[in-house]
């Protein structure tokens, strides 16, 4: 991390996790190269080297898979509509004092995550005046340029004179911007402020949040600052067989390089 970034602030990193998946149950816990997958996110988290790093289990079962491996978590309520407040209970739980100033939120289902992404995340609140930080990368292949299950940030980056961190202005499953251009696939990671976090949470679902299935909208709607830093990579999420699949060919062939 940036120096100057790492003088200003103490960041945490938490990963949400839970069991009840309709398309993969107990995905947390799926085997990869001898590993619950839980603890390849965990790993991958604490590689970027930004802070301490906790998951937040929803299940027992989380919470011992993770420490026989050697890391931190903690039990949170199984009934959170969200990973958000998931890891504002843990938090709470971890860091009654408020020592920490930022709260990385990482997806317990990205076991292939880039370390190197997660430091990138918190270079947007380098600007006191952003609220939350997130990812995205421009999209190459055409079918993603249409299809709603890659949501596309819409941000005006100018690569080409060196800016690529850039206010997010909305964020949907449609194709926007209109007409010719770059298309960017949002990547799911977020550095939060923790006054950020605590206000996001107590705040009612969007109208559009609800409408587009995007927490993220439910920040913008209230007036809330997110920045959004290009990236060059995108994690493999893990939510159904064949994903799971995937990763597991991939992690083994870094295995065997």
């Amino acid at each position: 991390m940036n120096p100057i970034m790492s003088s200003i602030m103490n960041p945490v990193v938490l990963i949400p996790a839970r069991l009840a998946s309709t398309r993969l149950p107990n995905k947390p816990l799926a085997e990869i190269g001898g590993k619950p997958m839980i603890v390849h996110v965990w790993e991958r988290a604490r590689d970027a080297g930004v802070g301490p790093v906790y998951v937040a289990g929803a299940e027992p079962e989380i919470v011992d898979a993770v420490k026989r491996a050697g890391g931190e978590a903690v039990l949170t309520d199984p009934d959170h509509p969200s990973g958000s407040d998931r890891i504002f209970e843990a938090l709470q739980k971890i860091d009654p004092a408020r020592r920490f100033d930022v709260v990385v939120n990482i997806q317990g289902d990205l076991p292939t995550l880039d370390p190197k992404i997660v430091r990138r995340a918190l270079e947007p609140l380098a600007d006191p005046a952003v609220d939350i930080a997130t990812l995205c990368v421009e999209i190459t292949r055409d079918a993603e340029r249409t299809d709603p299950n890659v949501v596309k940030a819409v941000t005006a980056f100018a690569p080409e004179q060196g800016k690529t961190i850039a206010r997010a202005l909305y964020f949907s499953r449609a194709t926007v911007p209109a007409n010719p251009g770059p298309l960017y696939h949002h990547v799911g990671l977020y550095a939060y402020r923790r006054q950020a976090l605590e206000r996001f949470v107590a705040l009612p679902p969007g109208r559009l949040e609800q409408r587009e299935k995007l927490e993220q909208l439910r920040a913008l709607e209230a007036g809330m600052r997110i920045d959004v830093a290009l990236v060059d990579t995108v994690p493999l999420g893990v939510d159904t067989q064949a994903e799971l699949d995937r990763a597991r060919a991939a992690l083994a062939a870094v295995s065997a390089s």
